[in-house]
């Protein structure tokens, strides 16, 4: 993994990009695992993929979605491998907002409006990445729950076994493929005045099962909210089941990887399986 900071940054825009290589530039905190992200200037962002992550599959699918209430970005060029740095990397425009944090005050009809609208898009897209049946996953959630039932972590692991088993018997999709985000992490939803405004990171979205994008009713939202955000989408049982299935699967998979290293992602699993009924309030 190269060294991703403002000297990098400046080096590949002074190369590729120089009208904007003289603009301020500023690392961005984030507990993403995906991208380094600085702000440069007052309307952009460069982000540097920290694998070899498709940037250019992400245009495609950003230029292809219209009609959504909420921001999304903009990319405004997509450079070269150069400097050291091995993968292409993008400049996107700035998106106004704070990061959601789970547990509080989330808009919960305001996701489900932009889960709708995003649903209704009829581009041509890709395979999304959790847009596949939940037994896709089903050694991985198996392991980690043995794994994390190993640790120090206050967790009920019957308890897990037993939401997983009812995700995998629950009725597939047999609905036509359509768009889902796929990662409606809390910190890819961005809040203005507890409105949601903008949701950040497509590398992820595509075409698939809904049930993915029922994901943040666990990971953002409490049961105080869930069930608005459950109510405007009208979704069945089936679909619900195979939702939680993937909350939990993402909860169970991340704690035990990124307990030590990365205080955002392990908090928001802990929350998720709190949520779930597998660890103590």
């Amino acid at each position: 993994m190269p060294v991703t900071d403002t000297a990098l940054v400046r080096r590949l825009l002074r190369g590729q990009f120089p009208a904007w290589a003289d603009r301020p530039v500023t690392p961005l905190a984030s507990g993403g695992t995906v991208n380094d992200v600085f702000r440069l200037g007052d309307d952009l962002t460069v982000r540097l993929p920290r694998s070899a992550e498709d940037v250019v599959q992400e245009r495609r699918i950003l230029n292809a979605l219209s009609g959504l209430p909420m921001a999304i970005p903009v990319v405004a060029a997509v450079g070269e491998p150069a400097e050291g740095y091995p993968w292409p990397w993008a400049v996107h425009g700035w998106l106004d907002g704070e990061p959601a944090l789970e547990g509080r005050d989330a808009p919960a009809r305001e996701l489900a409006e932009f889960v709708t609208a995003l649903r209704a898009n009829t581009a041509d897209g890709p395979p999304a990445y959790r847009g596949k049946p939940v037994a896709t996953v089903d050694r991985a959630a198996r392991g980690a729950i043995d794994e994390l039932s190993r640790t120090d972590e206050p967790f009920d692991a019957a308890a897990a076994s037993a939401l997983w088993a009812s995700a995998l018997a629950a009725p597939q999709w047999t609905g036509p493929p359509c768009w889902v985000h796929s990662d409606l992490m809390p910190s890819n939803l961005l809040l203005h005045d507890g409105r949601l405004t903008g949701v950040l990171d497509w590398a992820t979205a595509g075409l698939g099962d809904p049930a993915c994008d029922l994901i943040p009713a666990w990971n953002l939202l409490t049961a105080a909210t869930r069930p608005a955000f459950r109510d405007a989408l009208d979704v069945d049982d089936a679909t619900w089941a195979r939702g939680r299935g993937w909350a939990l699967a993402m909860a169970v998979i991340q704690l035990p990887y990124y307990r030590h290293t990365n205080p955002v992602i392990s908090a928001n699993a802990r929350h998720v399986l709190t949520q779930l009924g597998c660890r103590p309030a």
